[in-house]
């Protein structure tokens, strides 16, 4: 009897019978946009760690490329399992959140006066901030979808 209900013409031929059979729901518009925000920031990260090892003295350049791919890392991870429609995007967009947070916090700390320190602020204002926001948010379960 189970096999004739895996083998049923119903399942045959459809993407969407065969995800919801593994578990995955269809996102929300919100949850969409979420997960495309941290996916694009994931991913915009990649060509900065390059930037970083390249133009850094190298002992700089370890520290800042590690911290930088662990975010990268926790964003793609994050944004990728909210666009699948699933709910475990909250460990990753936690830890995102701490090492967003964290960086904005170093950048500002160690930035020199001058143009260093407008730079720092402006990316803690424009993008470090209000990525560590949304993770948070979605990390304390209060996202739509």
């Amino acid at each position: 009897m189970t096999l004739v209900a895996f083998n049923s013409p119903a399942n045959k031929g459809s993407y969407l019978s065969a995800r919801a059979a593994r578990g995955a729901v269809r996102c929300s518009a919100p949850r969409r946009w979420q997960g495309r925000i941290l996916t694009g920031a994931g991913l915009a990260l990649l060509p900065w760690l390059g930037y970083l090892a390249g133009t850094l003295p190298p002992a700089e350049a370890a520290a800042w490329v590690a911290l930088d791919a662990l975010e990268a890392t926790a964003l793609l991870a994050a944004g990728t399992r909210l666009l699948r429609g699933g709910h475990r995007h909250r460990a990753p967009a936690g830890a995102a959140a701490v090492l967003l947070l964290a960086d904005a916090c170093i950048d500002l700390a160690t930035a020199a006066p001058g143009p260093e320190l407008a730079t720092a602020i402006a990316m803690a204002v424009a993008a470090e901030l209000p990525l560590a926001a949304l993770c948070a948010w979605l990390t304390a379960g209060r996202a739509q979808g």
